[in-house]
């Protein structure tokens, strides 16, 4: 397993990026970051949430608001408050446990339709392992938020074949990128989450810069 970066540099370098977004000096920049917190990503949960805590910590350094959104158990859905306060982010995810429940991808993309309506977004996150709902709904949603110019990164837990197939396709429709990372990897992880801020401050000119095979895969997908 990796070992978590111990310092903040991985996440400071996200943010940064991200604090170059265009945007009106008294508005924040806002991102929704979407978990799957049902029993099968335990084993991944905690290292996750040591992940998200440093980036909570930079981001209430800076001119960035996150929405943390998660589903677990029995249909429970549940969606933050607007913020940048570390404290507030950090409570939010460190009491949140994993339960066993069916996935809520397609509620996920309707709240991102809806939040897209009224907020300045640029991107969401989705992280997940796997999909028990039918693809219909989730690509048909996945393709009016491409319309809404709102690309979806998609990254996969595992190797799940059905979540591939849903997860490529629900970013191919919205304009974003899906890529798999190994179980227990915050490298590949922290490596992700700086390519999607890469892009939503410089676009695709920004992505072709980045070094490594991260960098490389996410272009190859938003230049189709």
């Amino acid at each position: 397993m990796s070992k978590l970066p111990t310092q903040r540099t991985s996440v400071d370098q996200f943010l940064s990026q991200v604090e170059k977004l265009p945007k009106k000096s008294d508005e924040a920049a806002r991102l929704i970051f979407g978990l799957d917190a049902t029993a099968s990503r335990e084993p991944m949960w905690d290292l996750a949430t040591q992940l998200h805590n440093e980036l909570f910590n930079t981001a209430s350094e800076i001119n960035l608001e996150v929405q943390l959104v998660y589903y677990r158990g029995f249909n429970e859905f549940h969606v933050s408050k607007w913020s940048k306060n570390a404290g507030e982010l950090r409570q939010e995810m460190t009491r949140v446990r994993c339960l066993g429940g069916m996935t809520q991808i397609n509620r996920f993309l309707n709240h991102v339709q809806r939040e897209a309506s009224s907020e300045r977004l640029r991107a969401a996150v989705f992280i997940g392992d796997a999909c028990e709902e039918s693809p219909t709904e989730i690509l048909s949603v996945a393709g009016q938020l491409g319309l809404m110019q709102i690309p979806i990164f998609a990254f996969q837990e595992g190797h799940d074949l059905r979540a591939t197939q849903v997860f490529s396709g629900m970013a191919a429709r919205s304009g974003g990128a899906h890529i798999p990372f190994a179980p227990g990897s915050a490298q590949e992880l922290r490596e992700l989450l700086n390519a999607v801020a890469q892009f939503a401050s410089g676009g695709l000119a920004a992505i072709a810069k980045l070094k490594g095979p991260v960098g490389i895969r996410l272009l190859q997908q938003l230049k189709k």
